[in-house]
């Protein structure tokens, strides 16, 4: 008995390290060089990103203003809560809360690294990944637009966030700086890049590829609203997530579907609602949810209707 157990845990070893393996070697690439690139953007670019949001003309651009915010906030390359205190200082700036919104909207969704690791996933995906994030940050801010900024109403409160946080990136020396940025990254990601590795792989062995299509195909619109119900629990890194779209994207998942779980993932990901909590208040938090479950389910089903 004990020695039948014992063939079986050294069979499914067996299986996890090979199709880990083969994972990692096709995605390995794509993160090593999202982070190079994000790390660069972090230490030589982050100050000038921000510093043109600052400089975003209210009278020169209007509500059009919403889409260089969006631009700008895809290729920023700070999480959630280094964003908001960069938000509370455009607001303190008198930045219009309409293109905060949408700067942050799009920086929740989409950063320069995550754009690499998404490479992983084919060009069709990444196109429609920087569609869907674009259209979701500038529809937020025009929303924003019509029922807060228009009537003088406030949706975001930074009082909490106008200390800016502690910048790391700080030696004199600029190649340590971007090594030590490359390091904090790698630390911050790899843990989550390999359970996703692994994850994908028990999923490859063990869920049939008639499972896969039941869920996120056949049905459009139900698979779409299964992937953006799972994208809630399962998103905890983005480079983690890669491997399992992948795996599901290979085995039947809709594109449509696909795009859905990248909407609701980084949208949901605790840490990120955690810190809009805190500057959205009880009220424009469930707004916030509500929103990014009906973008996701309705742009979901528009990507399967066109591709």
């Amino acid at each position: 008995m004990l020695e039948k157990f014992r063939e079986i845990v050294e069979r499914e070893l067996i299986y996890i390290w090979y199709y880990s393996d083969v994972q990692f070697r096709q995605i390995f690439i794509y993160w090593i060089l999202g982070i190079l690139i994000g790390s660069f953007i972090s230490v030589f670019a982050k100050d000038k990103i921000h510093i043109l949001m600052s400089k975003t003309d209210e009278k020169r651009f209007g509500i059009i203003g919403v889409i260089p915010a969006c631009i700008l906030g895809i290729v920023s390359p700070l999480c959630m809560y280094g964003t908001i205190p960069i938000a509370a200082s455009l607001t303190e700036k008198k930045v219009r809360e309409d293109y905060i919104a949408s700067f942050c909207m799009a920086s929740i969704l989409l950063n320069p690294q995550l754009i690499i690791y998404s490479m992983a996933l084919g060009e069709m995906i990444v196109i429609i990944r920087i569609m869907i994030s674009l259209l979701c940050g500038i529809v937020a801010g025009i929303l924003i637009n019509l029922f807060y900024t228009k009537n003088n109403k406030k949706f975001f409160d930074f009082s909490k966030f106008y200390e800016p946080i502690k910048n790391k990136d700080t030696d004199k020396n600029l190649f340590v700086r971007y090594l030590k940025n490359v390091f904090r990254n790698i630390k911050a990601t790899g843990i989550y890049f390999v359970i996703g590795i692994i994850l994908s792989a028990i999923f490859q062995i063990h869920v049939k590829e008639e499972m896969i299509i039941k869920l996120f195909g056949g049905n459009e619109a139900f698979g779409v609203l299964m992937a953006a119900t799972i994208g809630v629990p399962l998103y905890v890194c983005g480079g983690g997530t890669i491997p399992l779209i992948r795996n599901f994207l290979s085995r039947g998942m809709s594109v449509g579907a696909a795009s859905s779980f990248m909407i609701t993932g980084p949208s949901t990901k605790i840490t990120n609602i955690g810190a809009l909590k805190s500057c959205l208040g009880m009220k424009n938090f469930l707004i916030y949810i509500l929103y990014v479950l009906i973008y996701s389910l309705i742009s979901g089903i528009i990507v399967n209707l066109i591709i």
